[in-house]
């Protein structure tokens, strides 16, 4: 009884009943039941005798027998059952806890499972009822919602579109939505902020893609409806959109109603706006409204950008006074951003190090960076603009703003202005102060040094000073070694040098410090081409129309590769390419047609050559071929104007009118082929060819000058046939001289004499002219008459007439051009008479060519 806790009748037992239950259904202990156990082991179910008595509770319970065992029962006080002690005195295991999973033995073949998942899965719950009206609403709010973010989600991929698509569809939910609560009559519970997403999501996807009207007209219903809370800030978007339209007095006015409904409390806010509308009376040229708006912004909330357009209004009136002020006050606005020390680890802190690591390229830090990058823009540009104009002199007025500037926070810009001082200078054409300005550098610190050797190197190249480009160039480098402008400066030097191997070299190492250097890949490129290294140019030229994309030297390369690769089909298709770029380049046009006459496609070459011809008319390589091709294709007549505006450009060039005259005789236009051929001998009276023509016109229109032409031609001819004689025999002596002279010179101690190339006085000359003729057109020779050019003599004649020209006449005495030291060994040539060379298949009758006799048939051309 020691062990038994008697209550009171009045205690209140908080814990009490909690573990009442019956052993007789107790199952799950059986394991653990002496009596039960001892039973099963008997035969028959003999019980064992009763061995232990249970004592009694103070309530008087008798013990229970089971059909088992006896077991004995003790009540608690209040009537619980007690579980402390079984028969032989064993004690009975604690079942308190089993609601935990927790016994002390297990039972047989059974596992530890305290959450019960061996029982299987928990049953279905209950399926919502989806007819009823509350629950269709719910899911046509959350459709509406889903449309919104997808519109969303396609604008910010570009795709306006669908954006649109989506956004109205919304719109259309929606309304199906607020029908839907007013039949339910459930319309006190409108979901406004749902309306308000969906008008405003539609109204800015109109205004995406440009649909301002409807874009106002659900701006108008959202303003206009007093339901929605702030919705007069919207005011500011319709005035966006006038100012999109160039309707700035509305733009103004919406503004201002925007900013009379916006609160103090939104301060910023209320400067944007300002700053709107002082940028619209800018675009109205209303400089003084302007400039009251953003002197009130920068009195108040100051930025870059009003103090930038401050500045631009005062420039526009021409207030210097103002623009220095403005300038002062754009250069003290504070950027809000930490200097840059907090990026460079103080100590050996593996971690703080690691951090520091992590922050430098963050998007906190690119935000600063651009930050301050476009307020270095925008002094950069105030202080350029407003230099020429508030001191006498722009240098004066750069003096100025240098000295401003190196007392502000930006004193790194105060070099970046002086070096835009002197690219001022450069424009001015005034390049003695420039290369003055840019000496100043070389004392200062290695970036601007460098900047500055970078741009004397420059204008030296352009002056053609190249080893003063040189030697900046290497200051350049010295100064900055990854400068990749100084290392193409300097490649640039060594390419006039013709070392292109060493030129290749700096091109490659400014590309790896800079893989985005498209001056360096366009050298290397051509460096390559000139090495003869064509697959490697090839491979750089392609690169770089990767990234210049519209570049029109780079396809004119590529082509030009191709066609030194000889691939004209690929040079034709870069071609195209580059006239779909420059549609009006004569030389690409006129590239185009000598490429399709290569390949035989004379009509295709005909519409280049005639592009070309119809937006440059003086090339005349394209003048050539397009006279050429109207003789071969047999129409005269058309070639006429192109050869007479070929003899415009080139009026001492007699074939020109050659070829006019033989327009003019080849299309039956006799009489103008002879006033033609008439004029061009008083111009050029010592042409054979034109002589010739006019002997045979003459004789054909049996007209009386015959023989004076005649007699013409045959004093020309006897005065060339001279002269070929004294220069023959003039080159001959020199020559005779030279071996002589080299003869007599002294054994061991030979005399180094520059020999200039002999030319044979012979030499039959019309591979010369088929040569000129096969550069710009292969039927050119089609245009002289074929009956007197059999044995070359006319054309030998007209183009050593040129030539000649430049020597004595008969009647003057003949100087040698030979050297005075070798004139000794002179033979003059009109001594013996010598042997004309045969220039033709049939020997010359030969007669007194100055008589006064008729003329023969043999004179006539055949």
């Amino acid at each position: 009884m020691e062990n038994i806790h008697l209550a009171a009748e009045d205690e209140d037992d908080l814990y009490s009943g909690y573990n009442d239950y019956n052993p007789t259904f107790d199952s799950e202990e059986l394991d653990n039941d002496v009596g039960f156990q001892q039973a099963v082991k008997t035969s028959h179910g003999r019980r064992p005798p009763m061995t232990a008595k249970f004592p009694g509770t103070a309530i008087g319970a008798r013990p229970m027998a089971t059909s088992y065992g006896a077991r004995a029962q003790m009540n608690s006080s209040m009537g619980r059952p007690m579980t402390g002690a079984v028969q032989d005195g064993a004690a009975r295991p604690m079942t308190a806890v089993r609601a935990a999973g927790y016994t002390s033995t297990l039972a047989r073949g059974s596992t530890f499972d305290p959450l019960g998942q061996s029982k299987g899965p928990a049953p279905p719950l209950e399926a919502k009822i989806e007819d009823s009206p509350e629950e269709k609403i719910k899911i046509l709010e959350k459709k509406v919602n889903d449309l919104i973010e997808e519109s969303c989600m396609a604008y910010s991929r570009g795709d306006l579109q669908l954006s649109l698509e989506k956004a109205k569809e919304a719109g259309r939910k929606e309304r199906a939505l607020v029908r839907q609560r007013e039949q339910t009559g459930t319309a006190d519970h409108i979901n406004l902020d749902l309306t308000y997403s969906v008008l405003f999501n539609l109204a800015n996807q109109y205004a995406n893609n440009d649909m301002y009207q409807e874009a106002l007209n659900t701006y108008s219903v959202i303003v206009k409806n007093k339901m929605f809370n702030n919705a007069g800030r919207l005011k500011v978007n319709m005035a966006n959109i006038y100012f999109k339209q160039k309707n700035y007095p509305k733009a103004i006015k919406f503004y201002r109603m925007a900013l009379d409904q916006i609160s103090n409390v939104h301060k910023e806010m209320r400067i944007k706006i300002m700053q709107n509308i002082g940028v619209v009376f800018i675009k109205m040229g209303q400089y003084s409204d302007a400039i009251t708006s953003f002197e009130h912004i920068m009195s108040e909330s100051p930025n870059i950008k009003s103090g930038f357009n401050l500045i631009l209004c005062y420039y526009a009136i021409g207030d210097r006074e103002r623009m220095k002020k403005s300038f002062q006050k754009l250069i003290s606005v504070p950027l809000g951003i930490d200097d840059d020390d907090k990026y460079i680890a103080a100590n050996d802190d593996s971690h703080t190090n690691m951090v520091i690591e992590a922050i430098k390229n963050d998007q906190l830090h690119q935000m600063e960076r651009d930050r301050k990058g476009l307020a270095e823009k925008y002094i950069m540009t105030a202080a350029k603009l407003i230099a020429p104009a508030i001191e006498g002199s722009f240098a004066a007025g750069f003096d100025w703003c240098v000295d401003m500037v190196k007392g502000s926070q930006y004193v790194e810009l105060a070099n970046d202005l002086e070096i835009n001082k002197a690219i001022t200078y450069l424009r001015q054409r005034d390049f003695n102060q420039a290369v003055e300005t840019l000496k100043t550098f070389e004392k200062k610190d290695s970036r601007v040094k460098s900047a500055a050797a970078t741009n004397l190197s420059f204008l030296y190249f352009l002056e053609k000073d190249f080893d003063q480009a040189d030697r900046y160039a290497d200051m350049a480098m010295s100064a900055d070694r990854y400068n990749p402008a100084a290392l193409i400066n300097k490649g640039n030097t060594v390419f006039e040098k013709q070392d292109y191997e060493k030129a290749a070299e700096f091109y490659k190492e400014a590309l790896r410090n800079d893989s985005s250097c498209t001056e360096g890949l366009y050298n290397l490129g051509l460096t390559y081409k000139k090495l003869g290294r064509l697959d490697e140019a090839l491979d750089c030229f392609l690169k770089l129309h990767a990234i210049l994309r519209n570049c029109a030297q780079v396809m004119f390369q590529l082509a030009n590769l191709y066609e030194m690769l000889e691939d004209p089909h690929q040079a034709i298709d870069w071609l195209m390419q580059l006239i779909s770029v420059t549609p009006t380049d004569p030389q690409v046009l006129a590239k185009l047609g000598e490429l399709y006459d290569n390949e035989g496609d004379k009509s295709q070459a005909f519409q280049y050559y005639y592009e070309s011809f119809r937006y440059f008319p003086s090339n005349i390589d394209v003048i050539e071929w397009l006279g050429a091709y109207y003789i071969d294709t047999q129409f005269c007549e058309k070639a006429i104007q192109y050869f007479e505006r070929a003899t415009l450009i080139q009026p001492t060039q007699v074939k020109w009118q050659l070829m006019v005259a033989s327009c003019y005789r080849r299309s039956g236009n006799y009489q103008k082929a002879l006033d033609t051929y008439k004029d061009i001998h008083r111009k050029f009276p010592e042409n054979v060819e034109c002589l010739r023509f006019l002997v045979r016109l003459c004789t054909d229109m049996g007209m009386k000058e015959v023989q004076e032409y005649a007699t013409r031609l045959k004093k020309v001819e006897k005065m060339k046939e001279i002269r070929e004689q004294r220069v023959k025999s003039g080159r001959e002596s020199s020559a005779r001289g030279r071996r002589e002279g080299s003869a007599g010179s002294a054994p061991g101690t030979p005399i180094l004499v520059h020999t200039p190339p002999r030319r044979v006085p012979d030499v039959d000359t019309r591979a010369v002219f088929h040569s000129e003729a096969k550069q710009s057109s292969p039927v050119l020779e089609q245009a002289r008459d074929s009956s007197h050019s059999g044995h070359g003599t006319s054309t030998r004649s007209e183009r050593l007439s040129a030539k000649l020209r430049a020597l004595p006449g008969s009647n003057e005495p003949y100087e040698a051009s030979a050297q005075r030291d070798i004139d000794a060994s002179y033979v003059d040539p009109l001594g013996p008479q010598m042997e004309r060379p045969k220039t033709a298949a049939k020997k010359r009758i030969e007669e007194d060519e100055f008589a006064d006799e008729e003329l023969g048939d043999d004179l006539l051309p055949e």
